[in-house]
């Protein structure tokens, strides 16, 4: 490998500087969603934000269609390396629209119909909305939620899907579910004992429904830090989004795909996963840039992919 590299090395003088981000190409305009106001703040990273401030940001029935078509799209965007999740107005998320969803809870819980019948169709309802937020576990870019104020109920199964979780110091959580009569569905019950550590605690909140401060929720583990307002913590996501920006895409992408993976299987299993997935990987030009670079002492500029 080290003759490979300075051959690479040798045959050029600088980095081949290949698929150079177009500035003019950065988008001030919105990605037309009802829900979500998507934009580009800078090269490689795509903001999404919950666009619903006058509801808190309540998850009604056009947004979880809409978030699934928008990571769907932004897994395979050439323009996209980098997503980071925010929330308009007072709050990141109240969580489930309960007004709009209204008329289905009652579908559900009305006479007449066979309780198996009854069952089947919660499934059809259900399956699409966990499919929605493992549309952000499984978006080849990383996901970097930034939350303020409230992130309740589904919010608190959206972050979980994400990669990565800064806050600023007014955000809080609850799972709050059971106090709605129902066990949690969309995926906190599932990703936030992995993501906490803390089988004890995870119960304790999720049984209690209690509410818990950013400044807990970055002690458990649940967020990366905690910033003095919802400003600095957005600045601080940008920031860190365009370091993940500036990494190769290829590298970046496959460390998620293992990650994932392995969280979910057992250590043998994730490193014969990586051995397959790097066979191929390894002979990406990436490699060689990053080597490149790292001798020239200039920052790599890496193609799309």
């Amino acid at each position: 490998m080290a003759t490979l590299l300075r051959r690479a090395f040798m045959a050029t003088a600088k980095p081949v500087r290949i698929g150079m981000y177009n500035t003019a190409s950065l988008s001030t305009q919105a990605t037309a969603y009802e829900t979500l106001l998507v934009t580009h703040p800078s090269p490689y990273v795509t903001k999404v934000t919950i666009n619903r401030p006058d509801k808190s940001n309540a998850m009604n029935t056009a947004f979880w269609t809409e978030i699934k078509e928008c990571f769907d799209s932004l897994s395979v965007d050439p323009d996209c390396r980098v997503v980071m999740v925010t929330g308009a107005g007072k709050n990141f998320t109240a969580g489930l629209d309960l007004v709009d969803f209204a008329g289905k809870f009652s579908e559900f819980s009305g006479e007449g119909s066979d309780v198996g019948r009854k069952a089947m169709a919660v499934r059809r309802m259900a399956k699409p909305m966990q499919d929605s937020f493992t549309a952000l576990e499984k978006c080849s870019k990383p996901v970097i939620a930034v939350i303020h104020g409230a992130c309740v109920g589904g919010g608190v199964d959206m972050v979980t899907a994400c990669d990565i979780r800064l806050a600023s110091q007014d955000a809080f959580f609850q799972i709050k579910e059971v106090e709605l009569g129902l066990a949690a569905d969309v995926g906190t019950l599932q990703r936030l004992p992995k993501v906490v550590g803390n089988d004890s605690l995870v119960r304790e909140l999720v049984y209690s429904a209690r509410r818990f401060t950013a400044q807990e929720a970055h002690a458990i583990g649940m967020l990366s830090d905690v910033y003095e307002s919802r400003e600095s913590a957005e600045s601080a996501g940008l920031s860190l989004a365009e370091t993940i920006a500036s990494k190769s895409p290829v590298a970046v992408q496959g460390s998620k795909v293992n990650l994932v993976y392995s969280r979910d299987n057992t250590v043998d299993n994730g490193l014969e996963y990586a051995l397959t997935w790097n066979s191929a990987m390894l002979q990406s030009e990436d490699l060689l840039k990053a080597a490149q670079a790292a001798m020239t002492k200039e920052t790599p500029v890496y193609s799309k992919l």
